[in-house]
């Protein structure tokens, strides 16, 4: 009992700790009114597909919304990386308020329904640039890894009661109201995002694809590059898909488990569904609680795990407990995966590429999804329902289980990066939040320069910031000896900040070992951060009064 006590002290902490963060503060309450606004929508353009054309127009209006998403997700993300992520996030809510405001006119006038299902296609298509944008942003606004993983939960914990409120909120209206006046909430939650987006503390361009030459689709393609060449967000990837393929086959196998199965009748369906979403909160919940102890990979591997084994007990034991605690058990995962998952993404993704990475990996998990819907009947209609169960539940544990040792190398590498010391000890560095100096410290390059040998020239164009872990080196301008700097200094940073030749020539007095960044890099996180930026331009002012 007392463990529980303090596992919810933990939780409660973890919450009040991230609504006490302006930033975050806004960011889930404007995540909570669209959030819900989304799942009214949801239950009203179902009901409205249905009255207007039967079930098979409201199955092709549901596939062509999750296809649209899936292929324009890539593109659409690409934005988060090119232009500030705030800006995105409210151009994406204004642009779906103005489309779902434009179909509610049209169904408070009995205009076309074909009409109706386009616009709400682009809306889908507009809300796939705003989740890879608040994902990206959000290491940005948190201060340290617990409380981004905090972020992440109470983000996750908001869908899940978003999941009962949002329907709910739709049948009282549908009930009280009707079929427009849905559609008009749903329009005016995305006004209450934007404008709590809007106040969110000032945020530079990210570092991003404008120095690449691949182009258009070679920039749209570089989160999927970035996943396929790295092996730990390969790994992470990868155990992603399977729990989607489940999620896709729960499509099928809640109502073939409520039915044949277990002779639940029609609310055996409801029961199971509301059980996911229950465990869902309480997984919630249960991350929050765990959010200090800073082992996010290894715990996103118990959330793959309680995906795949509760499919094994209920192949085992095909009885109503049995099918309870596995949609209990799956919702419980769902967060740990998504919550520990997105934080993990968050600390090992180069804030340049953040936001491609998060929209190509939803576009894999809508495929994991569409996988898992088409596998399961066909598993169902071969080998039985209990044995498809075994399979998928077999085939997502064993490959949990296998990754529990990358998993834990992930874990290793995030908590205490190499050089860490170099970048907190800066004093342009040292204000940045700890999630984006764990970033810099992933990002720095050795420098190895031999005594007598220039490191930087008078009048050369400005392409890195270095640090220096080892030796000592000659800062003179023209003829005339300016400084000397040794283990801990850092140089650089003029040329970046200011845009303009390099302002003096570093000779290496003897060896030196340095650490670079890259100027895209650096000055993506410096000039996004007040008093970085403020104490950066001390340093220039220092150094040229001089």
């Amino acid at each position: 009992m007392s463990t529980l006590s303090e596992s919810l002290r933990e939780s409660g902490a973890s919450l009040q700790r991230v609504f006490r963060n302006p930033g975050l503060r806004r960011l889930n309450i404007a995540f909570a009114g669209s959030n819900m606004g989304n799942w009214a929508f949801s239950v009203a353009i179902s009901i409205y597909a249905y009255q207007h054309g039967g079930p098979t127009v409201l199955g092709v209006v549901g596939v062509i919304r999750y296809v649209s998403m899936a292929l324009f997700g890539p593109l659409t993300s690409t934005l988060g990386d090119k232009f500030a992520r705030k800006r995105v996030m409210v151009s994406s809510d204004l642009i779906r308020a103005v489309v779902i405001g434009g179909a509610t006119v049209i169904v408070a006038t009995n205009g076309p329904a074909l009409v109706v299902y386009v616009l709400a296609t682009l809306s889908a298509i507009a809300g796939t640039a705003f989740r890879p944008a608040q994902a990206a942003l959000l290491p940005a606004l948190a201060n340290d890894p617990a409380e981004l993983t905090a972020a992440n939960a109470a983000s996750s914990t908001i869908e899940s009661v978003g999941f009962f409120a949002g329907p709910a909120i739709a049948a009282l209206l549908l009930a009280v109201a009707n079929m427009p006046t849905v559609f008009a909430i749903n329009a005016a939650s995305f006004v209450w995002s934007a404008s709590f987006v809007i106040g969110l503390r000032a945020e530079s361009k990210p570092a991003s694809a404008e120095h690449e030459d691949s182009g258009f689709v070679g920039e749209t393609m570089r989160g999927f590059r970035t996943i396929a060449g790295e092996r730990d967000l390969r790994l992470l990837v990868s155990l992603f898909f399977g729990q989607t393929v489940i999620a896709g086959a729960s499509l099928v196998f809640i109502v073939a488990v409520a039915l044949p199965l277990l002779h639940l009748g029609r609310p055996g369906v409801g029961l199971l569904e509301a059980m996911t979403g229950i465990g869902g909160v309480v997984g919630g919940f249960v991350a929050l609680g765990l959010a200090h102890r800073n082992r996010p990979s290894f715990f996103f591997g118990v959330g793959a795990i309680l995906w795949g084994a509760p499919l094994l007990l209920l192949a085992a034991w095909p009885a109503l407990a049995a099918a309870i605690a596995m949609m209990l058990l799956i919702g419980a995962g769902n967060s740990l995966i998504d919550i520990n998952g997105f934080t993990v993404l968050q600390r090992i993704v180069p804030d340049a590429v953040m936001a491609r990475v998060f929209g190509a990996v939803e576009s894999l998990l809508i495929a994991g999804m569409a996988l898992g819907a088409l596998l399961m009947p066909l598993l169902i209609n071969t080998v039985g329902l209990r044995s498809g169960l075994a399979i998928l539940g077999a085939v997502v544990t064993a490959g949990s289980l296998l990754g529990f040792g990358g998993l834990n190398r992930i874990d290793r590498t995030i908590h205490a990066p190499l050089k860490l010391a170099l970048i907190t000890g800066n004093e342009i560095l040292a204000p940045l939040s700890e999630t984006v100096q764990e970033e810099l410290a992933r990002a720095l390059v050795e420098v190895k320069v031999p005594a007598g040998e220039v490191v930087i020239t008078e009048g050369a164009p400005g392409d890195r910031f270095y640090l220096i872990e080892s030796g000592t080196a000659l800062v003179t301008r023209g003829d005339a000896e300016v400084n000397r700097l040794g283990p801990g200094d850092a140089f650089g940073e003029i040329a970046l900040l200011r845009d303009v030749p390099r302002q003096a020539t570093v000779r290496a007095v003897e060896d030196l070992t340095l650490y670079a960044l890259e100027r895209e890099v650096f000055l993506g996180a410096v000039t996004g951060h007040s008093d970085a930026n403020r104490l950066a331009n001390v340093v220039v002012s220092r150094f040229l009064s001089n």
